[in-house]
């Protein structure tokens, strides 16, 4: 249940932005200070991401008071940024059901309001989106718009990003670009951009022209001179100091302002106001500090990204407590499984796009970092770079949660699977993601896996079978195969307190059965089995004994064990936490139509719709694949008519 905090007395006259512009600018740091502890109150005690918001308060601040927003156009990086902008722009009487089912989604979202001019849960979107909506103004005439993208949090390390500013460097528009530098993702910035931003905040030269050009802005109304020979002045003094030492913006056409304090608000709209006077594309490099104004996230940014619940005062975090041992999360399970196989086999390699700590990458980052890699936010790169490792005999596991692997998909298909390389994607997140909702969850990568040549698609019903998936894939027997291996997990925990057992290779495309029975056959595929083997005990109490059968692989297909069960059960029913237009039910409906048996058959997934954000069990629930739903269904089955005998036709 979540709980509602009071706003503070200027915040709470603030409904929308033009509230907040209303106010005189001596009164900022005050709503500032009013924001940050609205946001604190609020998370600590309702959940979600907590130092990319408090990090960017007084920017949020700055930019609302200064630009016409909505008409102004603000699009977000990293959406977990935009907490501030949300209690700003009209939200702040439901900000307390953020993230929560049924409530206001997490991140920037266009049909939620007005003021999200763009929506967005991965990265690196917002100089493409803001350039977009520039040269639409533009071509629309409406020359007095302005358009601004915020891009940080680790954000700026994506190819998209630089693919957009090299775009926006040679076409006319009016586009801000604000580099909220703040040397983090969710661990943090990784690469030489990471330093060579750091030698911009560093070097005298620059520092040189912060000052030089802010004071030339600040004077732009005393001089009495038009905004042409303001700007001409400007790049005069821009092109004097910055040909001095290189700038990789200016190299791209763009101007380069800063760096400044992003905690300065006042500092803040004054250059704001001032850079809208400038036209042309323009960057303006922020320095901010990620967890700001609260002690703790400041000095452990990476855990304080997304605590959960945690007392605000102590800053403890608030952690369920257990009598009995717990199962791990797979993503604990896959990490130290990991590093124990590559502490046997001096082949492993390990990839990560930015999310060591998420996926516990980090377990072997610690103890091999020559072995195991985070590439920053570069999902296209950490695929094609693992095929590159792997053209050299090692054997890489890549791991990407599923959501974000869709940003890879061609380099997959090309740099992987024509060439025939054993590289083993381990897809994190698999299925309804939680919370951060439709943006997040990883329902899609059964269907887009499935349906590349030399791909065998994977799902472990528990810690054990993850185990020895990817025990099996780093065999040499594996690679010689010439394959790649998908193996899809969730989010949190598994279903085995006792996990480390003895590895066992699993034959690939061999699936078994959990339970037996009698007329209605079940096969599931993943973890969302053990909500199947749930459901078929809770009919085992009303005299109904379905059989359960765990796939494990929906590519490929154990033929054999499915030739069985459509010649004994009249009516199969197939469980996945996948989509259900081309997934796992989907492959035995083709093979069900290609055998030309007439079995009844019901598919039970993900379905074809968005799913918003709420806790992975309410969303079972919605979509019918929780014990109960998969129970009622079973049920259905037995008390309708009986299908008809199935029949037998080997097609040819």
């Amino acid at each position: 249940m979540s709980t509602q905090f009071p706003a503070g007395p200027l915040l709470s006259k603030i409904q929308s932005p033009a509230d907040l512009r209303k106010l005189p600018a001596d009164q900022l740091p005050a709503v500032c200070q009013e924001l940050r502890q609205y946001i604190i109150d609020h998370v600590s005690v309702n959940g979600g991401h907590f130092g990319a918001s408090l990090g960017v308060t007084e920017l949020t601040v700055a930019l609302h008071y200064v630009f016409n927003t909505p008409d102004d156009q603000l699009v977000w990086d990293v959406g977990h940024q935009a907490y501030g902008h949300k209690i700003l722009t009209g939200r702040q009487p439901v900000f307390h059901t953020n993230r929560l089912f049924g409530g206001i989604s997490g991140f920037p979202k266009r049909s939620e309001s007005k003021y999200d001019a763009f929506g967005v849960g991965h990265s690196s979107t917002s100089i493409s989106a803001a350039l977009g909506m520039a040269v639409a103004s533009r071509y629309k005439k409406e020359f007095n718009r302005q358009h601004i993208a915020v891009i940080g949090d680790g954000s700026m390390t994506a190819g998209m990003a630089f693919e957009a500013m090299n775009h926006a460097g040679d076409i006319p528009n009016n586009m801000l670009i604000i580099l909220n530098d703040n040397c983090m993702a969710i661990d943090p910035n990784v690469g030489a951009l990471k330093e060579y931003l750091t030698d911009i905040t560093t070097s005298h030269t620059y520092n040189k022209v912060k000052d030089d050009v802010w004071n030339l802005l600040g004077k732009m109304s005393t001089f009495g001179k038009s905004a042409q020979e303001i700007v001409s002045k400007i790049e005069n003094g821009l092109k004097a100091t910055l040909l001095k030492q290189s700038n990789l913006f200016e190299s791209l056409n763009l101007r380069y302002f800063g760096p400044i304090d992003g905690h300065d608000v006042d500092n803040l709209a004054t250059i704001l106001r001032d850079l809208k006077d400038i036209p042309g594309p323009k960057i303006l490099h922020c320095i901010t500090t990620k967890g700001k104004g609260y002690s703790l996230a400041e000095k452990d940014q990476t855990l304080w990204h997304a605590p959960g619940k945690f007392d605000k005062i102590t800053g403890e975090i608030h952690k369920k407590t257990f009598d009995n041992p717990q199962p791990p999360k797979y993503q604990e399970v896959f990490g130290n499984t990991l590093l124990e196989l590559a502490e046997k086999n001096e082949k492993i390699m390990g990839v990560t796009p930015a999310m060591p700590s998420g996926s516990s990458m980090n377990i072997m980052m610690r103890a091999m970092p020559e072995r195991a890699f985070d590439v920053g936010i570069a999902e296209q790169h950490a695929v094609t770079f693992s095929a590159g490792l792997a053209t050299q005999g090692l054997t890489v596991f890549c791991n990407i949660y599923s959501s974000f692997m869709q940003r890879g998909y061609d380099q997959v298909i090309h740099d992987v699977c024509i060439q025939k390389l054993p590289v083993i994607f381990c897809l994190d997140r698999a299925g309804l993601a939680g919370a951060d909702g439709a943006t997040h969850h990883g329902n899609l990568d059964l269907a887009y896996m499935r349906c590349i040549p030399n791909m065998i698609v994977a799902a472990p019903r528990n810690e054990q079978e993850l185990r020895n998936m990817m025990f099996t894939a780093q065999l040499d027997s594996f690679k010689d195969l010439g394959m790649a291996m998908s193996i899809r997990y969730p989010r949190g925990e598994g279903v085995m307190p006792v996990w480390r057992t003895d590895f066992e290779q699993l034959e690939i495309g061999k699936g078994q059965q959990v339970l037996a029975g009698k007329q209605v056959a079940v096969l599931s595929i993943g973890h969302i089995g053990n909500e199947a083997e749930k459901a078929c005990h809770l009919l085992r109490e009303q005299g109904l004994e379905p059989a359960l059968f765990d796939m494990r692989f929906v590519k490929p297909l154990d033929e054999a064990l499915l030739h069985d069960v459509f010649k004994t059960y009249p009516s199969v029913i197939t469980v996945e936490d996948a989509s259900i237009v081309g997934g796992f039910g989907s492959a035995i409906a083709e093979f069900m139509v290609d055998n030309r048996y007439t079995n009844q058959l019901i598919r039970l997934g993900i379905p074809d719709s968005l799913i918003e954000h709420g806790e992975q069990a309410e969303l079972y629930h919605l979509c019918g694949i929780d014990s109960v739903g998969i129970a009622q269904k079973i049920a259905e089955l037995y008390q309708a008519k009986p299908a008809q005998k199935a029949v037998h036709t080997v097609a040819h």
